[in-house]
């Protein structure tokens, strides 16, 4: 009988929250005030990552802002404290677990608990499995899934006490699907994706209400971090690269609606779906039929030509 019950009780929640998804598709909902609140952000000396610092900062949260790049973590800050916000700026090898530890001491005794915490950072390796040096597919894994562990371990226990806060993964629609070529980096973002999602089901067992969640799965996104990369061209006005500031703005609406994950663009939640329903044939033939199978070939070939240029410089 307690099973039955239940059972209702679960078709009647499975219900409530597919109509109210429903609904906010198509009603805009309403946005959190994050005023005051303390936002780290991860990888704030690149692209993406000063375009979340800066939309933060319009959103009046003071920024700790962390990279490995100082000089352009720095600009990053320059650029923010323009806006009238507080921003502490530090220097983070996030492939080094101790980095990330010392460094969050650091953050809590300079400037005070972190309350949103965006993982933003990320690398890739741009080479064929057996021509890539161990050190960097370790480096992808390290900084695009492990560094995830020790930023959560290093923040999340001042949320529990506080029951407040909301903490950001930044994947990838290569953490959903995958692509030849990018082992390293699909990798890294199934396994961003698995964290996530993990992490956020023991939140909600624990009834740690009060702390969101957001998983961000974009589409290549126009950094030139996978610069050449191409799908057939009859279709690449259909599935462009994504503008960062679009990428950005869109993920700052779901974050600020604490939704729980977003895929920009919407498109990307059919290969998604397809992924899971259909036979592992189809989906190679929609792959190929797409140039998905080959489009990181360009990309990898430039990555080659930047390091033999790079050689003949030095």
């Amino acid at each position: 009988m307690i099973i039955i019950v239940d059972l209702l009780l679960m078709l009647i929640d499975l219900t409530y929250s597919i109509l109210s998804a429903i609904v906010q598709t198509v009603l805009r909902p309403r946005l959190k005030c994050i005023d005051g609140e303390l936002c780290l952000i991860t990888g704030s000396g690149g692209a993406l990552g000063r375009l979340f610092a800066l939309e933060f900062a319009k959103e009046g949260a003071h920024l700790v802002l962390w990279d490995c790049n100082e000089e352009a973590n720095e600009q990053t800050a320059k650029l923010a404290r323009e806006l009238g916000v507080k921003v502490h700026a530090y220097t983070v090898d996030l492939s080094k677990r101790m980095s990330i530890y010392e460094t969050a001491d650091r953050v809590r005794a300079e400037v005070g608990e972190v309350s949103i915490l965006v993982n933003n950072a990320g690398v890739v390796a741009g080479r064929r499995l057996l021509d890539c040096p161990d050190e960097l597919l370790e480096r992808t894994l390290l900084v695009n899934c492990h560094a995830l562990f020790w930023m959560t371990k290093a923040f999340l226990p001042q949320m529990k006490t506080t029951n407040h806060g909301h903490i950001v993964t930044v994947a990838s629609a290569l953490g959903l699907f995958s692509t030849a070529c990018v082992e390293d980096y699909c990798a890294s973002k199934f396994g961003a994706v698995g964290f996530h999602e993990s992490l956020t089901h023991e939140l909600l067992a624990e009834e740690n209400d009060g702390i969101k969640t957001t998983l961000v799965c974009p589409y290549i996104v126009d950094t030139g971090m996978f610069a050449g990369c191409e799908i057939r061209k009859e279709l690449r006005g259909l599935i462009p690269p994504l503008d960062p500031l679009y990428t950005v703005q869109q993920s700052m609406k779901a974050i600020l609606a604490e939704q729980q994950m977003i895929c920009i663009p919407r498109l990307m939640y059919i290969p998604f779906i397809t992924r899971a329903l259909l036979p592992w044939e189809a989906n190679v033939a929609t792959y190929r039929f797409m140039g998905g199978d080959k489009c990181m070939l360009p990309f990898i070939k430039n990555v080659a030509l930047k390091n033999v240029n790079g050689h003949i410089k030095s």
